[in-house]
């Protein structure tokens, strides 16, 4: 219960801004070409909250449904407007500045985006060090040659402190197309190699699934450690069960745990199931009943309790590294991030409407909620990432031609741009009706994923 109230703060959190970023977009441009802003709201339906300020007496609202918002401008097709108002009127604008106002929205998600990333790597982001645990038999990793043991440095000359720099770096590529990739690796006490990983065997659904390591054949490096609480997470299963640090697991549901591994695949595998496990507690036997949450990874449904392994002195600098830039070199990182995943999710989308990635990848309320409370629950950096890969789906999804979006109202543009005359009202209507039908047919067929998720995952 406790977690999902946790997700659903976190969901509204993470929406307010994405959308306060967004209609402040529209707002800004539209203030700074001067046309009159009568409300700014954050979300739809009843008004919970408002206020009014500026000159304009411009109203600032909060709505009790928080998804999305609006910007509302004097226009006349929207009710009278006072002769000495009608320059500041947005439907008397020029097409230009129309076009900037609402071009502005999905602007502001882009950049906001941007600087969310440069953030994050100025910050600078922990992972394991890319160190091959296991090269899976058959796969494109083993026939480039990679062997245990190997630690990536670079991939196409670009260092790799860590495994999501790796990942990142491939997934570059497989977004322009490239067939393969060269990678510099360094095993053991040997000089450096370099090797050419094929990335045709990799499709955008498993990258946007995050089965890119599986599909190369290569898994990470992990060490054996003895099944012993570290860390627990306040309001995680662990911690509800009453597990401490130091808890040596010993048993779960009869079954002897001796290491670490095990004990994650047995909670990976009982999501929402009780589990009874026997620890031993300084010179005691404990037994308690832990159920672990149910989150979603790659796809599917997996336990976690909230709590991590007790690390041996020195193996943290052994096997975690951090990635992280002066702020001129994080900058350049956090843009070409942004490009990167803009221009892979218009690929997802055009995929799916051709029928070759499946419809699976659109996530709806449910799912972004938990993704949002599991970034939360992991710290800043994890939330940040979140926030910047859903502000650009936000940016790019409001840029498609599809009316009642940004992206309808700048095809609209476009064609009075061509043909020197507005779109007719009669067309606009038609234009609406339509764009209303794809969104709400795309919203029921990603609440359906949702829900398929909680029910068979």
């Amino acid at each position: 219960m406790m977690s999902a109230l946790y997700s659903i703060l976190a969901f509204v959190l993470a929406l307010g801004i994405l959308v306060a970023v967004h209609e402040f977009g529209h707002f800004w441009v539209a203030q700074r070409l001067g046309v009159k802003i009568l409300r700014f709201s954050i979300g739809f339906g009843r008004i919970a909250w408002r206020r009014q300020f500026g000159p304009d007496q411009t109203e600032f609202a909060i709505a009790t449904i928080p998804l999305g918002g609006y910007v509302k401008m004097l226009d006349e097709r929207e009710g009278e407007v006072p002769e000495a108002e009608l320059h500041r009127a947005f439907n008397r604008q020029p097409l230009a500045y129309r076009t900037a106002i609402v071009f502005a929205g999905p602007l502001f998600n882009f950049l906001f985006a941007i600087v969310v990333y440069w953030l994050m790597f100025v910050i600078g982001v922990a992972g394991l060090k890319p160190i091959v645990g296991e090269v899976i038999p058959g796969s494109a990793a083993e026939r480039a040659g990679f062997r245990p043991g190997d630690q990536i440095v670079a991939v196409d000359s670009q260092p790799t402190p860590t495994w999501n720099a790796v990942l990142q770096a491939c997934i570059e590529k497989r977004i322009l197309d490239t067939g393969e990739v060269v990678m510099n690796v360094r095993g053991g006490g040997e000089r450096e190699r370099e090797l050419r990983l094929a990335l045709n065997s990799v499709s955008l659904d498993d990258v946007s699934r995050g089965n890119l390591s599986q599909k190369l054949g290569i898994k990470p490096y992990r060490p054996r450690l003895p099944a012993v609480i570290g860390e627990v997470m306040a309001g995680g299963a662990a911690a509800r069960a009453g597990l401490r640090p130091g808890d040596r697991i010993g048993a779960a549901d009869g079954q002897p745990i001796e290491y670490w591994d095990n004990w994650v695949e047995y909670v990976q595998a009982r999501p929402e199931r009780l589990i009874q496990v026997e620890i031993r507690r300084a010179n005691e036997r404990v037994v308690l009943d832990l159920t672990p949450d149910r989150i979603e990874q790659e796809g599917s449904a997996i336990g976690r309790i909230g709590a991590s392994v007790a690390a041996p002195e020195g193996l943290e600098q052994e096997l975690l590294a951090v990635e992280q830039y002066n702020p001129l070199t994080a900058f350049t990182l956090a843009v070409r991030k942004t490009g990167d995943l803009s221009w892979f999710t218009l690929q997802i989308l055009g995929q799916m409407l051709a029928g070759q990635a499946s419809l699976q990848n659109l996530s709806g309320p449910i799912s972004i909620a938990r993704y949002a409370g599991e970034s939360a629950s992991i710290g800043l950096v994890a939330f940040l990432a979140f926030l910047g890969l859903i502000s650009v789906s936000l940016g790019v999804v409001n840029l498609l031609p599809v009316p009642l979006l940004d992206g309808g109202h700048l095809l609209y543009y476009l064609i009075e741009f061509i043909s020197r005359k507005p779109v007719s009202e009669t067309a606009q209507i038609v234009g609406q009706q339509i764009g209303l039908v794809i969104l709400l047919g795309l919203m029921g067929l990603a609440l359906y994923n949702d829900i398929m998720r909680l029910l068979f995952n």
